[in-house]
């Protein structure tokens, strides 16, 4: 295959496409975890812990309900993965020419953050239907039959209804992450490896990739997990602003409360997506 050359529309396709199918097929492959993590958040007091949530969804509602909301999980973060890889390369591009290499750091900041609003934009109507269907059985069964639902009920403004906590938890999110693989990336080759990326084989960067992707993940789930807990609240109708939300949670359950899980559910999905995401590019040429 022809290499994409870096900076063509063709280039920042099959980034969007490589962030498409990694962040999909991982945030797919960890519905489980995901029905975990919502459950927890939402009802706090009946699931304390990873096992009894578990132990009782399974004893509850049988082994189907750990896959409820799979298909917003793959839809929704695949839109979201597409925008937030693809538009990322399209604005470190852009920010890169207008500030040098001189300001890096600046360069992934404001590159992430601006791809994240878009990303979030694209994966908030699919959110809000999943973390209904995951911590409410009775609300659908799942993506289709629970966006007309949903629309009837609330319209329009039930889609988008946690969009500005969405931010609140993506946006920091992304902006570490992103910061924290590039630059997790950079020290490893230097003081590691300590060779130059080109110098390695592809075996050996995919490693990296690995190791900067677990990094990037683990930290900022630290980062994203108050606005993380923000967000099924009010998708759960538990609280009808952002106000009474952090009130009702409190604000060292909104630091604490599902965070094992978070980490556990965050670190691996984004190693997977950086894998997938990268490998993608060398098969891509890129």
């Amino acid at each position: 295959m022809d290499a994409a050359v870096e900076g063509t529309p063709r280039y920042y396709g099959l980034c969007a496409i490589g962030g498409m199918l990694s962040a999909g097929t991982t945030h797919l492959a960890i519905t489980p975890f995901d029905v975990l993590k919502v459950n927890m958040q939402v009802h706090p007091i009946k699931y304390y812990s990873i096992s009894s949530c578990f132990t009782t969804i399974l004893r509850e509602q049988g082994p189907s309900a750990l896959w409820r909301g799979w298909a917003g999980k793959f839809f929704g973060y695949g839109a979201q993965g597409g925008c937030r890889f693809g538009l990322y390369e399209y604005f470190k591009g852009l920010y890169s020419n207008i500030m040098g290499d001189c300001n890096r750091s600046v360069v992934y900041f404001l590159s992430s953050a601006s791809a994240e609003v878009f990303a979030n934009v694209a994966l908030c109507p699919f959110e809000a239907v999943k973390v209904r269907v995951q911590a409410q059985p009775c609300f659908a069964k799942g993506l289709f039959d629970g966006f007309p639902k949903l629309y009837a009920s609330e319209g329009t403004q039930g889609f988008y209804r946690g969009l500005v906590p969405l931010w609140g938890r993506n946006l920091p999110f992304s902006v570490v992450m992103f910061s924290t693989f590039e630059h997790s990336v950079d020290f490893l080759y230097r003081k590691v490896v300590k060779r130059r990326k080109e110098d390695c084989s592809i075996t050996q960067q995919l490693g990296v990739t690995c190791l900067a992707g677990y990094a990037a993940g683990s930290v900022g789930s630290l980062i994203s997990n108050p606005a993380d807990n923000i967000v099924a609240s009010l998708y759960n109708r538990q609280a009808e602003s952002l106000t009474l939300a952090i009130r009702s949670i409190g604000l060292t359950n909104l630091f604490t409360r599902s965070l094992p899980i978070r980490i556990l559910l965050v670190g691996p999905s984004i190693t997977l997506q950086w894998l997938f995401y990268d490998t993608i590019k060398v098969l891509g040429g890129m």
